[in-house]
């Protein structure tokens, strides 16, 4: 009876003194896709996401209802990083929607001229201003609704008679800053460099999460990224993002030393020791903690290093010679782009071709022998079909494109025989495609849901047969690959079909052979895929990357490197005259793939099944338009 006292006034204190206005809210997925908009319209950084920030310490002063209820300490304040720009999940701060709405607006036209802003002075302070300056000017249209949050936030702000010392100062700074008599370009001797935890949150400006950033140098070794561990486990989701920096852990250094935290009698928290890099065990309380830390402190164990170092040299790195794919020649070199330094490190990266040592024979079901047939009938009427030559001095029907073009060249009136028609004809199919395959240890993880889940290296291996059975069909010259990676030193392309092996029982056991491999170094697989295709004599080449989800790999190639390595590698094939394209069965896959392929340069399947029949369409839509 006592405990649910407690919990019932728990829950009421902490309501009466949240504060805010929770009927007018607005949520951060309501307005992602204008958000998205505006911020890159506004020449924010295209690889840049948009994602929920954490809760974390603010100052200012807080009423005896905050007080005895310990509310008002924490609050998600809207922050700009290197790759992500943290935006509050929900936005309840002002009384009207439509102003909490504007406030979301505002918040992702600041930072698309956050990385460009010149302030003439360090700080938080003098950033905003610097940058509240240049969005002013780059949205003329925003700067009414602009006007209208400072006011609101003004009358929000604490009366400075009720502050005293530093605290009143910072305050008399941000208010003076609101009301619009300070100038970011300006410079101003008495202004302090303010940091932002020294006054109330301010809702209308950014803060600069670059003050981790040397703090969290990734360690030589990091640990494994989310797609190593095992993906039928139980896990927590949770997209927040949040601060992390790296620190030793110095246990270890002194094992006859016993460390005692004297503060922590007095209070609630506990230390736990999580080996997240070897043992995914979850205590259940492990997000709870995370949700009332500001920062969050990643640490090694020395201790266990020599241990988890084997069993990772067993599970993930490469296997003995005995037991290994056979290598395909003496391997080559790849650049690999440096988004940072921007610049294109040349030899950065290994690429080996593999091929499996052992691959049984392909034994298809009936299942997916008639779904073979099926697209195979579907290409085979595609090439039958009589194509339309365009801008043709005589035919059977107008064009007319080439007769807008006619109309307003005045130097074609003058021509005999205009070419503004267009007719059938039979035209010669010209076109290599290259099939290449993330194998990576994602593909490991089951699809489908609880009807008949398949494992997504499955999906891909009948994807894989299904095309080569279409395209041997109608002659069409292709190749097919797969890859994955561990680092840089060991990007493993498996050779599955070449443009001059035929499509014959070898190939196919080669494609049954297929299983998961280790991470997505994509670019240079890509790269790879490219000098493949740029040898080829075909009028039209065709690369399709049919994968899972994003780069990465367990150096630094993840995040925003892996990203722009990745869009590097596709511009450059591009700039070959190939044509790539990237079919995906990742969910969130709009999230990255237009930034690295375009609009229009990939498709995503939904349902995983169906992915052998949506690539036969991808490939149909492809070559209609450009043969």
């Amino acid at each position: 009876m006592e405990e649910w006292i407690g919990q019932q006034w728990h829950r009421l204190i902490t309501h009466w003194a949240a504060g805010g206005h929770p009927e007018a809210a607005v949520t951060l997925e309501e307005v992602r896709k204008p958000l998205g908009l505006l911020f890159r319209c506004g020449g924010g950084p295209a690889a840049m996401r948009i994602a929920p920030a954490a809760d974390r310490t603010v100052g200012g002063p807080r009423g005896w209802l905050q007080r005895a209820a310990g509310a008002g300490t924490r609050a998600a304040l809207p922050e700009y990083q290197s790759d992500v720009l943290a935006l509050p999940a929900t936005l309840a701060v002002f009384a009207d929607r439509a102003l909490n709405r504007d406030l979301y607006l505002w918040l992702a036209a600041l930072g698309s001229q956050w990385h460009t802003a010149r302030p003439a002075r360090p700080g938080w302070l003098a950033h905003n201003l610097a940058a509240e300056q240049a969005a002013r000017a780059a949205f003329p249209g925003l700067a009414a609704a602009h006007d209208r949050l400072r006011h609101a936030q003004l009358a929000q702000r604490p009366p400075l008679h009720r502050l005293r010392g530093p605290a009143a100062e910072a305050e008399a700074w941000v208010q003076r800053a609101l009301r619009g008599e300070l100038d970011g370009a300006t410079p101003g001797t008495a202004r302090p460099a303010l940091p932002s935890s020294a006054t109330a949150p301010v809702w209308l400006w950014l803060d600069n999460g670059q003050a981790l950033a040397a703090a969290s140098r990734r360690p030589t070794e990091p640990p494994e990224p989310p797609e190593g561990r095992d993906a039928t486990a139980p896990g927590s989701d949770d997209r927040t993002r949040r601060r992390a920096e790296r620190v030793r852990d110095e246990r270890h250094a002194a094992p006859l030393m016993l460390f005692f935290r004297a503060e922590s009698i007095l209070s609630w928290g506990e230390f736990t020791k999580v080996q997240r890099a070897d043992d995914d065990s979850d205590d259940g309380h492990a997000l709870d903690a995370a949700r009332d830390m500001d920062v969050l402190a990643i640490a090694e164990d020395p201790g266990n290093a020599r241990r988890l170092a084997s069993r990772v040299r067993f599970d993930l790195d490469l296997p003995s010679a005995s037991a290994d794919d056979i290598a395909l020649g003496p391997g080559e070199h790849q650049p690999e782009w440096d988004w940072k330094a921007r610049v294109l490190r040349p030899a950065h990266c290994a690429v080996q071709r593999m091929v499996a040592r052992e691959a049984p024979p392909f034994a298809p079901d009936a299942r997916l022998r008639t779904t073979a047939r099926q697209v195979r009938r579907r290409l085979e009427v595609l090439r039958a079909a009589p194509l339309r030559a365009h801008a043709q001095p005589d035919g059977d029907e107008l064009d007319v494109d080439a007769w807008v073009r006619h109309a307003t060249d005045g130097a074609a009136w003058r021509s005999e025989s205009p070419a503004v028609w267009q007719r059938r004809v039979r035209a010669e199919r010209s076109l290599a495609t290259l099939l290449l395959a993330d194998l990576s240890l994602s593909t490991d993880a089951h699809v489908g849901g609880a009807g008949q889940p398949m494992r997504v290296i499955d999906v891909i291996r009948d994807a894989l047969y299904v095309f080569g059975e279409a395209l041997a069909a109608g002659g069409d010259t292709f190749e097919m690959l797969g890859f994955s990676s561990v680092r840089r030193q060991n990007v493993r392309i498996q050779h599955l079909k070449g443009f001059d092996d035929a499509w014959a029982a070898p190939a196919r056991a080669r494609i049954a052979a297929i299983k998961p491999g280790y991470y997505t170094r994509m670019g240079a697989a890509i790269r790879h895929a490219t000098a493949r295709l740029a040898e080829r004599p075909e009028r039209q080449r065709l690369l399709l990357l049919l994968t899972d989800g994003k780069p990465n790999d367990l150096d630094v190639y993840e995040g925003r490197y892996g990203l722009e390595d990745t869009r590097h590698a596709v511009q450059q094939a591009r700039a070959q005259g190939l044509t790539p394209f990237a079919v995906t069965i990742d969910d969130a896959g709009h999230d990255y793939l237009p930034y690295l392929f375009g609009q229009q340069g990939y498709a995503l399947v939904h349902r995983p099944r169906d992915l052998a029949q949506r690539l036969a369409a991808v490939y149909s839509q492809i070559t209609r338009t450009q043969i």
